[in-house]
């Protein structure tokens, strides 16, 4: 059995948990809060919320090499919102609060909220290449801005022509929310493509 994994630290994992168990069922979703749970997963989601408690939470949980370790190793990892973030290698400085220490597993540079405020969050239609059907739609949250792109990295989202989504191999980042979207379709395109079998 496929077994994925949310980040269970902080934000809203059990959002996350409820649209991958839509795909690989309730028994296929674990809640990931220590380096043991993590190394029982097949994939492995970062949750939307805030990227500064994540990252330090990360590190009181001890969490932050083991992750690395297991993204070294080619853990397909989804990071929506604060898990782009998360995941990033540079981060451009934001007008409001610290900025986390990142992993630095994928090429791209992420400035945070750079939407604006909780006030000026949104919802827009997606392009998301591969994806049948309609537009996806994208739900943003205090939603971070990717900045550059790196070499090795692919946009493969996009609202209007802005890139809202990349992907380095099995690492991918999104700047939306697709938990909170009601469509299971982004969460399936990353099992089918990432993890044979699920």
């Amino acid at each position: 059995m496929t077994i994925v994994g949310v980040l269970a630290l902080q934000g809203d994992f059990p959002e996350h948990r409820a649209a991958f168990a839509k795909v690989v069922g309730p028994n296929g979703v674990q809640l990931i809060r220590t380096a043991r749970e993590l190394a029982k997963v097949d994939a492995l989601v970062l949750p939307g919320g805030e990227s500064t408690a994540i990252s330090e939470l990360l590190d009181k949980g001890g969490l932050r090499v083991a992750l690395t370790e297991r993204i070294g190793r080619g853990l397909p990892v989804l990071g929506t919102c604060a898990g782009l973030i998360v995941l990033a290698q540079r981060l451009e400085t934001s007008s409001g609060g610290r900025d986390p220490v990142s992993l630095g597993a994928l090429d791209v540079t992420v400035r945070r909220n750079d939407y604006g405020r909780q006030r000026e969050s949104f919802e827009a239609p997606v392009r998301v290449e591969g994806l049948r059907g309609p537009k996806f739609p994208g739900v943003f949250i205090r939603a971070p801005r990717i900045l550059e792109v790196g070499r090795a990295v692919q946009p493969f989202a996009w609202r209007d022509e802005e890139v809202v989504g990349v992907r380095a191999g099995a690492i991918w980042g999104l700047t939306f929310h697709p938990e909170l979207s009601g469509d299971s379709r982004v969460a399936e395109a990353f099992l089918a493509e990432n993890v044979p079998g699920a």
